[in-house]
């Protein structure tokens, strides 16, 4: 017996040297039809190797009457908290297919997280304040992050190998997500540049829209 646990404990440390020598990280930057930098958008990735361990946990803030973050991507199954960081109450909601929910008039966080247990887009409106949109994507694929507000995302830890691409924005057509191909990601990493179709967003659009802008976004989502 003693002669096969190192051999055993060796073959576990070689193993696990592997898989850490083979995680490569994709860069990637996501424009418009213009070339323009776009923030807020989720690329996803799918391939032929097993989800990572993630935490299934996640925070949606509310500060300055506004969802923090705009867009916030999460796996299938995440249970997501609504902490309200502004000194005065909020009242979250949604009517979306994906999720539908209320937090009714509250201050601080609410003891219980809510769980998002389906796949889809869940547009987030404030029943006090109607220009606060929020979207949370739920998604089934391995693996996936949001751009900054240069455009850039960079997902680290990927395992080497061919990748679905899906990428998705507030202002894709009917809020629908689109195929960005496929992408070979060698064990040495990879930057790739991404474009997005997306409908043109108005330049004098007020700071605080029209009450109808939740309901114009969750329109969209419902015919997901």
């Amino acid at each position: 017996m003693s002669s096969i646990l190192p051999s055993a404990v060796l073959v576990v440390v070689c193993m696990l040297l592997s898989i850490g020598a083979s995680a490569a990280t994709l860069g990637a930057g996501v424009v418009d039809q213009q070339g323009k930098p776009l923030g807020d958008a989720v690329l996803t990735l799918r391939g032929p190797l097993g989800k990572p361990v993630v935490a299934l946990k996640a925070d949606m803030d509310q500060h300055d009457k506004q969802f923090a973050p705009h867009v916030l991507a999460v796996r299938t199954g995440t249970q997501i908290a609504f902490p309200n960081s502004d000194n005065i109450r909020h009242q979250v909601y949604s009517f979306s297919p994906a999720k539908r929910f209320e937090l009714r008039l509250y201050e601080g966080t609410p003891s219980q997280p809510v769980l998002f247990d389906k796949p889809g887009v869940v547009v987030l409106g404030c029943n006090i304040h109607d220009w606060m949109l929020g979207y949370v994507y739920v998604t089934d694929d391995s693996w996936f992050a949001v751009s900054d507000d240069s455009g850039t995302l960079k997902i680290d830890q990927l395992p080497a190998g061919r990748y679905a691409v899906t990428l998705w924005h507030p202002q894709t057509a009917d809020m629908q997500p689109q195929s960005g191909g496929e992408i070979d990601v060698p064990a040495e990493g990879i930057h790739h540049r991404f474009s997005l179709v997306v409908q043109p967003k108005a330049q004098d659009m007020p700071k605080a829209p029209a009450p109808s802008a939740f309901g114009d976004a969750f329109h969209k989502a419902a015919h997901e």
